[in-house]
């Protein structure tokens, strides 16, 4: 239930997992569930109190976004309810009902397909985008319970504020952590996945915006962790159908951090540096693994570079030892920055010998097409 009102219940309980009791679950979260399970032998208890298409902002509560400058997002929100008329909206549905029913007897009479029944209206006041409507009412019940950490896989209702949501989405972590009074928890989530028609020449995009969100906040805060998945997307459906291996590599994770598996390869290759060589950019990851290696075919595919006219080009690319890759283009002589993976459904293939995807980023700060957007 999304609300303004702090709730401390809720219909649930634990139920073993079969499959009738399997239906109304997270399937990423039972996959990750399982593999848990599967690796140490033991029983895995999982909370599932997700909402699909949700905003980050509807996770944390009223007070500490009014208290961290969010007041433009509030202020929104706050003039959609004191504008809103329930009653105005109540009486055109009826309306909408008497003229379908008149439209559906004379479409019976003459033989003709009946129109659709109009759709109930839903209060956006009650939904899962107004801020602090899930923190109340679907996480607060919750809270204090014992749990050895979260996993999380949001981000598309934020993708057109991606800038916001570098502050949003830690703000977020910490401030579960602190409502739970159990310390820096462990939180991994899911980096949005590849979405949307692919485009033929580099472009800005949304969604490699929100990625770069999401990866920032391995710096911000402590015990996390990110699976990448953009090797695992649908470019018409937003809902990767692959759900096994993206619960497999938040798995990992939790393996490797949380039950034991040290030595078990769990993070994606990412930026570490770069440096300029005359007309090339060598690019040095970090958490390689057993070395960076290619998907599907030998070459690199997924570069960018660009010159100071700030202007990208498809760039070639080698990999040079375990750890570094080197990237150019011959129009562009004199190269400044480099991006991978920068769109919104990627053509990109670097990874390590373990499968796990480079995470996408770019060298450069420049403005993005997101950066002053804080509202739907």
């Amino acid at each position: 239930m999304g609300t303004q009102e702090a709730q401390d219940n809720f219909e649930g309980k634990w139920e073993l997992v079969s499959p009738t009791t399997i239906t109304q679950f997270s399937a990423v979260g039972y996959f990750f569930g399982r593999q848990i399970h599967q690796t140490l032998d033991v029983p895995v208890g999982l909370i599932d109190n997700a909402w699909g298409g949700s905003a980050c902002e509807a996770w944390i509560p009223y007070d500490v976004l009014k208290a961290n400058g969010h007041t433009e997002l509030l202020a929104h929100w706050d003039k959609l309810a004191a504008e809103y008329d329930e009653e105005a909206i109540r009486a055109k549905y009826e309306k909408a009902v008497a003229t379908y029913k008149q439209r559906a007897q004379a479409a019976r009479e003459a033989g003709k397909p009946i129109p659709a029944y109009p759709r109930q209206p839903r209060s956006p006041l009650a939904g899962q985008h107004r801020p602090a409507n899930l923190y109340q009412g679907v996480l607060n019940p919750i809270i204090g319970y014992p749990i050895q950490g979260a996993i999380w896989y949001q981000g598309e209702a934020n993708a057109t504020r991606a800038k916001q949501y570098q502050e949003l989405f830690p703000l977020m972590i910490d401030t579960w952590r602190k409502a739970w009074g159990q310390g820096d928890f462990s939180f991994y989530w899911v980096s949005l996945a590849d979405f949307k028609d692919q485009v033929t020449e580099p472009a800005d995009a949304d969604w490699a915006e929100l990625r770069e969100a999401q990866t920032l906040t391995l710096n911000k805060l402590p015990n996390t962790g990110e699976a990448i998945i953009t090797d695992l997307g649908e470019a018409h459906d937003i809902h990767p159908r692959n759900k096994q291996d993206v619960a497999k590599r938040l798995a990992r994770w939790a393996l490797a951090k949380n039950y034991g598996y040290e030595q078990l390869i769990h993070r994606s290759p990412i930026y570490k540096s770069h440096e300029i060589q005359n007309n090339k950019i060598i690019i040095t990851f970090d958490h390689v693994g057993n070395g960076l290696d290619t998907h599907d075919v030998r070459q690199v595919l997924g570069f960018t570079i660009a010159g100071e006219d700030k202007q990208f080009h498809h760039a070639q690319a080698t990999i040079q030892g375990r750890d570094k890759v080197i990237v150019w283009n011959t129009d562009v002589p004199s190269p400044v920055a480099v991006r991978y993976a920068w769109a919104n459904n990627p053509i990109c293939n670097l990874q390590n010998k373990s499968h796990l995807p480079a995470t996408p980023f770019r060298t450069d700060k420049w403005k993005g097409i997101t950066e002053g957007k804080v509202v739907r």
